[in-house]
């Protein structure tokens, strides 16, 4: 199957806002990152979402071009190609464009799916995200509403973002942020909506509390009743049709009973980045400790191939990141729902 068209997308996301489940949406570097995730949501039966961050992209075109735009549009290719050979929906989506690398990230790729629908082919990402959160809410907002009609025009989902994800990700450092920044309130909840309701579909990623990286039990002060609290002020506003379709940034590490309840309020999709790195990583460095002697040419010894040959522990790195993903399927209440099919 390949990836999803925008009406299949759009299908997922009221397929797990009705169902009470979340799509992982997992950042992937290579092509064995692609299939790892490929492949978990194929054993899971259960759709996803592949995206791509602004890192990501620059290190896929390679250390001598470090172009954001080609690697994020060879990776999509890329996953484009590969899904065919799946019985299930994956979304392409795009992560944390803060405003300053909108004209030389975002809008580039909204322009290549307009390339390609002109070409008439399908859309190369189903979605973006802006991550305006660094501004002021009102200079954030317009500047929302002036990429959601960007993105809509090409049938292309926006991500928002009021209030700031903790924690540092992809060289964006958010460690400092006063404790009052981490929490989106229903006020502001309800001034998103007022902004971009009618303008296009979006998705937008209320903060309450959620950090990237990984900390230990107790570090991390997670409020799901945040969710709870702005979903519920719009609704009252405006009815159930104004329910979001909330994203939960930094997932990894999170307990499944936290997990859980955000559900119940309206998340859809969550991002996982940190555990699926490790997931790559531990495997690897399993193979170098255990492969020693072979891995390395010591004391005049010539190594062995097998032990060095790249393919050999990213066979191990992929299987790992493919075992933490489908656990994620699982966690969120994804697996055996695929939609593949069915819209």
């Amino acid at each position: 199957m390949p990836v999803a068209t925008p009406a299949q997308y759009a299908a997922m996301l009221d397929a797990a806002q009705a169902g009470d489940y979340a799509y992982p949406a997992i950042n992937v570097t290579s092509l064995v990152t692609i299939n790892a995730a490929l492949q978990a949501f194929a054993e899971k039966k259960s759709d996803g979402i592949i995206q791509v961050s602004t890192g990501g992209g620059q290190f896929a075109s390679g250390l001598g071009v470090k172009d954001a735009v080609l690697g994020a549009v060879v990776l999509a290719e890329a996953t484009h190609v590969l899904a065919e050979r799946y019985d299930v929906l994956v979304g392409l989506h795009t992560d944390h464009c803060q405003p300053g690398k909108v004209d030389g990230f975002l809008k580039p790729l909204v322009e290549e799916t307009a390339k390609r629908r002109a070409a008439g082919k399908g859309n190369l990402f189903q979605s973006h995200m802006l991550d305006a959160s660094e501004l002021p809410l009102d200079e954030n907002i317009a500047l929302s509403v002036e990429l959601l009609k960007l993105c809509a025009e090409q049938e292309i989902i926006l991500e928002v973002e009021a209030g700031v994800v903790g924690g540092e990700e992809d060289g964006v450092d958010n460690a400092d942020v006063p404790d009052d920044k981490l929490y989106t309130s229903p006020e502001d909840m309800v001034a998103v909506y007022e902004a971009l309701n009618g303008l296009g579909r979006y998705m937008f990623a209320a903060t309450f509390g959620n950090v990237h990286g990984h900390y230990k039990p107790g570090a991390v002060k997670l409020r799901p009743d945040i969710l709870k609290k702005g979903q519920e002020a719009v609704i009252a506003k405006y009815g159930e049709k104004a329910k979001f379709d909330l994203v939960f940034h930094g997932g990894s590490g999170t307990p499944a009973h936290e997990l859980q309840e955000t559900l119940e309020y309206g998340v859809v999709k969550m991002n996982i980045d940190t555990d699926t790195q490790y997931a790559f990583t531990r495997p690897v460095v399993d193979h170098v400790m255990k492969n020693y002697d072979g891995v390395l040419k010591i004391d005049g010894e010539i190594g062995n191939k097998k032990a060095y040959d790249p393919r050999s522990y990213l066979k191990a790195a992929e299987a790992g990141v493919t075992a933490r993903l489908g656990q994620a399927c699982d966690e969120l209440h994804s697996t055996g729902k695929s939609i593949c099919g069915k819209v």
